[in-house]
């Protein structure tokens, strides 16, 4: 740019001109000059060229500018860039990666852009989606977003979702998204949770999209298998979860069985998002969790004992307090039914209320309790009951006597007298 201002023709002062006419005039001063000499360029003077620079008009200062591209421009533009991110073998120096777009107004992203070429020569796909993230995501205060622009306007979110739909942008983000550095990867998990909580009447485009794309809830599921990203791609996930008709999805699929093993299998940050993610997936849409528990009884509950069998702490007590909370909401009465009136559910709680871990057992009460309080038991269940009668005795009136609970201490008091009648 600094050259560029260099032949720019600008009017100088009449002293200025004054010196540049006399120098003109004179010849050499035989030091073995020839008479043209005087007539090169001046050396360069940078205060000179700032005070140029600010007599030029906006204009012409406009023309330097890089036209700013509309939001389908940059959908398809980073839809292309995608598959082109891999340009070495993994983990080599060459391979390329997504950065995201340096912090600067929108209006000068792309100045920003031509600015940083010379210092960051990597491909670098960060800046359309940051700009796209600018569009697809409302600012909570009007007047200034991150990016230095106001509320987008309706009508480039419509372009620029319908672009997204139409190059099937969201299944390419999550599934190339550990190519993408640790920013572009948050940017990516807003583009996906504000297109996804875009409503237009009592409709939900992005939600009637992946409904007819199934790949894009497995593809962030599958994120649980790469550390690096399991957490950007949970977040997605837990915001699909979040609707019933993309919920019902992952629900209905053999995928769904794949979340024990990611729990089990993971690291404690992983694992706990992968348990969250199940817990959404089962408590959140009851009457639709309901019918599916009903009809898939045993294929269900044949994994999640896995779970509650666990031989970590932290499974085994967030899959019991699960276990708890899906036996006693109202929705899941005939589910309820079925699991109290299994021998080999009883047995199993009555072993977790002796275990080392005073957690666990309170854990198994709020289970076991239930089996007590049945007023219709079945006969299996009423024999086991009664044949251990006075263990049971014993063990309540002596079990948690520390705790601070009224609440508990009522519960343990009514499966006392429960388990006397017998």
């Amino acid at each position: 740019m600094l050259d560029w201002l260099r032949f720019i023709s600008v009017p100088l002062t009449g002293a200025e001109a004054g010196k540049q006419r006399q120098s003109a005039r004179e010849p050499g001063d035989g030091g073995g000059k020839e008479e043209g000499a005087a007539l090169g360029p001046a050396p360069f003077r940078p205060q000179h060229a700032a005070q140029r620079a600010r007599c030029l008009p906006a204009a012409t200062m406009n023309f330097f500018k890089t036209k700013p591209r509309a939001p389908p421009d940059l959908v398809r533009g980073l839809r292309d860039a995608i598959p082109r991110l891999e340009a070495g073998a993994p983990g080599g120096e060459t391979r390329r990666k997504v950065r995201p777009m340096p912090r600067v107004c929108a209006r000068d992203a792309d100045d920003a852009g031509d600015r940083g070429r010379d210092q960051e020569p990597a491909a670098d796909q960060g800046h359309p989606l940051r700009r796209r993230r600018c569009v697809a995501c409302p600012s909570p205060a009007p007047a200034l977003t991150e990016c230095g622009w106001a509320d987008p306007l309706p009508e480039l979110v419509a372009q620029l979702a319908t672009e997204t739909y139409n190059t099937d942008l969201l299944f390419h983000l999550v599934t190339h998204i550990a190519q993408f550095e640790f920013e572009a990867r948050k940017d990516v998990v807003q583009i996906f949770n504000n297109l996804l909580r875009r409503q237009i009447g009592t409709r939900h485009p992005t939600v009637e999209y992946i409904a007819g794309k199934h790949d894009v809830v497995f593809a962030a599921l599958a994120g649980y298998e790469n550390e690096e990203v399991a957490l950007n791609t949970g977040m997605i996930l837990k915001e699909m979860l979040k609707t019933e008709q993309l919920a019902k999805i992952l629900l209905y699929s053999d995928k769904f069985y794949n979340f024990p093993n990611y729990i089990e299998t993971t690291t404690f940050g992983i694992s706990c998002d992968a348990f969250a993610n199940l817990k959404e997936t089962l408590t959140r849409h009851k009457p639709m969790v309901a019918e599916y528990l009903d009809k898939n009884y045993d294929r269900f509950f044949a994994s999640f004992t896995t779970l509650i069998l666990s031989g970590n702490y932290v499974t085994k007590r967030q899959s019991l307090k699960l276990l708890g909370e899906i036996l006693l909401d109202r929705a899941n009465f005939s589910v309820m039914t079925r699991y109290i009136a299994s021998e080999a559910n009883l047995k199993m709680m009555m072993n977790l209320l002796r275990d080392k871990s005073k957690n666990i057992q309170f854990e198994a009460f709020h289970v076991f309790k239930v089996f007590v309080a049945n007023p219709k038991k079945p006969p299996q269940i009423e024999a086991i009951l009664r044949r251990n009668r006075d263990k049971l005795l014993t063990f309540l009136k002596d079990f948690h006597n520390d705790k601070e609970d009224e609440q508990f201490s009522d519960e343990k008091q009514f499966l006392i007298v429960q388990i006397q009648g017998l």
